[in-house]
């Protein structure tokens, strides 16, 4: 990454800074996007905005960015970074301020592009899937009235600190968090669905999960897989007792899981196989990206 974009220009890593007193460095006040591109293009821009725009209301942060406009910008950093399809972080900070807590709203932000290659996933992760590990470590309830993709982040790298200690993170599993009562909450860096009979489940929101974009696609695609879709509050019992479990990200998509840790007891899911209808979901999905026809 040579070239980071920074207030509507690209400039080089080494000069992309901003002020110590930046309250998105002081209070962790700023929020962020990630999402990926497909021919070049980036897939479900508008929703990201959109959740952008609400978050930073919510943060007193003001917000005006229209599509074009990033369109453009982010094509100027992919373009000095030579990369012709991207993994992109789109950052808002709350910008320079007053050495303590503010009473009133932030003017100027600061917004930043980090851009890299997407990264290398073999296809076979579709079809053998990855591993579920369930952490000590609980979500911890959001600030607000709904969790925000906040630069505030310590709860998602103790949790991958503490899944570096289980033999399944050397094979690349993502890790598990319950909310304190003992609910399904969400994966480190994913959203969690699974699958029971011609049912698709996941945490509702007022589980403190992130409303991920790309889970709110699968909720709209899913009844052309045929499945009935329910968001409610789920323990782990169920989870072990279903017929498919997957996971989704805006840059991995829907990612099969295929086998369950609770302690140290392994579940199989779905014949250590990616299942028919998650195999659907994916189809669908990609079909929605514009990379299968």
């Amino acid at each position: 990454m040579k070239y980071i974009g920074l207030n509507n220009k690209a400039v080089d890593a080494k000069d992309a800074v901003v002020s110590a007193l930046d309250h998105g460095f002081l209070y962790g006040m700023g929020l962020f996007e990630t999402f990926r591109t497909y021919g070049g293009e980036p897939f479900l821009l508008q929703r990201h905005l959109s959740r952008m725009a609400e978050g930073c209301g919510q943060l007193g942060i003001p917000f005006e960015q229209e599509v074009q406009g990033l369109r453009e910008w982010i094509q100027l950093v992919m373009d000095r970074n030579e990369l012709s399809d991207a993994y992109i972080r789109y950052t808002v900070t709350a910008g320079e301020d007053i050495l303590g807590l503010p009473s009133g709203s932030y003017k100027q932000p600061n917004h930043l592009l980090y851009i890299k290659a997407l990264p290398v996933i073999p296809p076979s992760l579709y079809s053998e899937g990855k591993e579920l590990q369930l952490l000590n470590h609980r979500r911890n309830t959001p600030e607000g009235p709904v969790r925000l993709k906040s630069l505030h982040y310590m709860n998602n790298i103790l949790a991958k600190r503490e899944l570096s200690g289980y033999p399944s993170a050397a094979r690349g599993a993502e890790g598990l968090m319950l909310t304190a009562q003992g609910d399904i909450a969400e994966g480190i860096v994913s959203n969690i669905f699974f699958i029971k009979e011609n049912r698709l489940y996941t945490p509702d929101i007022a589980t403190g999960i992130l409303p991920g974009i790309t889970r709110e696609m699968v909720l709209e695609l899913a009844a052309s897989a045929g499945l009935h879709s329910e968001q409610g509050f789920y323990r782990m019992e169920q989870l072990e007792a279903a017929d498919e479990i997957f996971l989704t990200n805006s840059v991995q998509e829907i990612v099969p899981v295929t086998a369950l840790w609770n302690g140290d007891r392994r579940i199989t899911i779905s014949s250590g196989r990616c299942g028919e209808r998650t195999e659907a979901m994916i189809r669908l999905y990609r079909e929605r990206t514009g990379m299968l026809k």
